[in-house]
């Protein structure tokens, strides 16, 4: 049975699935939307009460709260690529802006312009599933490493605004959040704590001879972390899906549950790798009436890859989630993520 499981996730992961290289990015531009307009230091967001004050109800201020991240930590990756492109934390915006493109973060109910082009564009609804799941994804981490003292000593304390409605689902700052989620903001905080012990204890002394295990050691930590903020905030936003179509509230849950699958291989979540890997997401929200794998407006291979990170889905469901700890065990060695790796490039290089 483990081999038959496994697999399936190899065919579920298969280059056939793979979008064309073409495909990569549409926008022909590499950063996520806004990238440039974002707050790039903490002191450009709002100072008031001796307080920064962040927005993260508007998808520049949220942006911004990935940038400050990205150039704070542009240090400890030197080593692996030019313009900080090898830092592994280019996933959470470039989904984030994924999200924003696509029309995920306005509201799904339809009862408030948050997030339209006729209403405010840069508003992120409250009342959407991916955004409340993106703020563990983007808050957390931040404050983890406002915590770690990835910015150093701060004058000002962090504040983040709440939103209008469903107040207690989120935390507001790093005390709040210590006292709410204390082991999310402990493995947060350990992935910005190893990076800046390794830097300067270890990587500045020998970098040929520390890259490679600096960076799986972060991976490793980085992966840990995001699957946890995805395993807290999943029953807690459970609600929020019925705002949403079946089919894209289906797609929602496949989504996170591939992630568990891409993150035992530490798979490096850089610019080239994530701009590769998310070509062949929906460039629009599902809607009823979208039947897999026949959507006529997605590609073939778009339609192939949704329909496999369903029967994925599936298929961990059935085993009671025996799939998941097959491929993670397969997964615990070095050799075993190379090949789970490679199967991931694939599906972004046919």
């Amino acid at each position: 049975f483990g081999i038959h499981a496994l697999l399936i996730v190899t065919v579920t992961l298969s280059p056939a699935t793979a979008p064309a290289r073409s495909e990569k990015n549409t926008t022909g531009d590499v950063y996520p939307p806004l990238w440039d307009l974002a707050p790039e230091n903490l002191l450009d967001f709002l100072v008031k009460d001796n307080k920064i004050v962040i927005n993260a109800w508007n998808y520049q201020e949220r942006l911004g709260v990935y940038k400050n991240l990205l150039n704070s930590s542009a240090k400890y990756f030197t080593a692996f690529g030019s313009q900080n492109f090898g830092n592994i934390l280019w996933g959470l915006p470039l989904q984030h802006g994924w999200q924003f493109r696509t029309g995920r973060l306005a509201d799904p109910s339809g009862m408030t312009s948050c997030g339209y082009e006729d209403g405010d564009l840069l508003c992120i609804s409250v009342r959407s599933w991916w955004s409340c799941m993106n703020y563990y994804l983007a808050i957390i981490p931040f404050l983890g490493a406002v915590e770690a003292g990835l910015f150093g000593q701060l004058q000002y304390e962090i504040e983040i605004l709440p939103p209008e409605e469903q107040r207690a689902d989120f935390c507001y700052s790093v005390a709040d959040c210590r006292s709410r989620i204390p082991k999310l903001m402990d493995e947060w905080k350990a992935y910005f704590e190893v990076n800046n012990f390794t830097f300067f204890f270890i990587f500045s002394v020998s970098p040929a001879t520390f890259s490679s295990f600096k960076l799986d050691d972060a991976l490793c930590l980085m992966w840990r972390a995001h699957v946890s903020s995805i395993a807290y905030a999943l029953p807690k936003f459970q609600d929020s899906l019925k705002y949403l179509s079946d089919p894209e509230a289906s797609f929602g849950e496949d989504w996170a549950n591939a992630v568990d699958f891409i993150a035992a291989t530490h798979f490096s979540t850089d610019l080239q790798n994530i701009n590769n890997f998310q070509a062949f997401l929906p460039q629009r929200m599902l809607v009823e009436g979208d039947v897999l794998p026949s959507i006529s407006d997605f590609s073939p291979q778009q339609n192939r890859v949704l329909l496999s990170l369903r029967a994925l889905h599936k298929a961990n469901q059935l085993t009671g989630g025996l799939l998941l700890k097959l491929w993670q065990k397969a997964m615990s060695t070095e050799a075993g993520r190379k090949m789970g790796r490679k199967l991931i490039e694939d599906l972004a290089s046919s």
